[in-house]
């Protein structure tokens, strides 16, 4: 699954201790998950042109080494529906620190879940699933396994979930479809794996799921020190 394109996105990513989101994203998809639709852009200009051939809404996140945490400084923007909002956002963005441009991907919708992973020092590659979204750390709703995962694990992980009628569809709403989360998930186990001696943690939350997707809305990779 690790090719040159990922290695050399994690040897440049060292000086900075963390994989930036557009990079991370990228990973993500040569990887074989699916992101939403994205691009970097430069200035204004090449924000609305995406969001003219993708269609609003459309998210918009600051991109800089300086900000590890993009929400914390209000970095983050979802449900920008006109150009006019786009470029004015733009332009609040580009005065933050370190700024290097504007990720701006398709706004996805669906049952916010997290999917995790951490180095443990005794047991190695571990991984996450869990109810996500802002509520996360207040629910602590989560299963953990060591990785990489079976299909089964992903089944037994979710029967552990005190939320699991979520996923299943709760009181008319879509369920997500299992098969497509399992094949995420172990795809994301094995990935882990690969990554062992590269990465401390990786963190993707939310990641969206409906009846034909999961999309990892989020993402965060945080290296190893070497």
């Amino acid at each position: 699954m690790l090719n040159k394109e990922i290695l050399g996105i994690i040897k440049n990513s060292r000086k900075t201790g963390w994989v930036l989101e557009p990079d991370a994203k990228k990973i993500f998809r040569i990887a074989g998950l699916d992101v939403p639709e994205y691009t970097l852009a430069a200035g204004a200009d090449d924000a609305v042109s995406f969001a003219g051939k993708t269609g609003y809404p459309v998210v918009a996140k600051v991109v800089s080494p300086e900000i590890l945490h993009k929400s914390d400084v209000g970095g983050v923007e979802i449900g920008i529906r006109d150009d006019d909002r786009l470029k004015e956002i733009f332009n609040r963005f580009s005065k933050m620190d370190g700024f290097t441009g504007l990720f701006v991907e398709e706004q996805v919708e669906g049952t916010e879940l997290i999917v995790g992973a951490k180095i443990d020092k005794q047991f190695g590659p571990v991984v996450l699933l869990g109810i996500g979204g802002i509520g996360v750390e207040i629910y602590n709703d989560t299963a953990v396994r060591m990785a990489p995962v079976e299909k089964k694990d992903v089944k037994s992980m979710i029967d552990e979930l005190k939320a699991k009628k979520i996923i299943e569809g709760f009181r008319g709403s879509v369920p997500v479809n299992i098969e497509i989360l399992s094949r995420m998930f172990i795809k994301f186990s094995e990935l882990t794996v690969e990554l062992e001696n590269k990465i401390e943690s990786i963190d993707l939350n939310p990641v969206m799921c409906t009846g034909s997707r999961c999309i990892i809305a989020d993402a965060r990779i945080i290296l190893k020190h070497q």
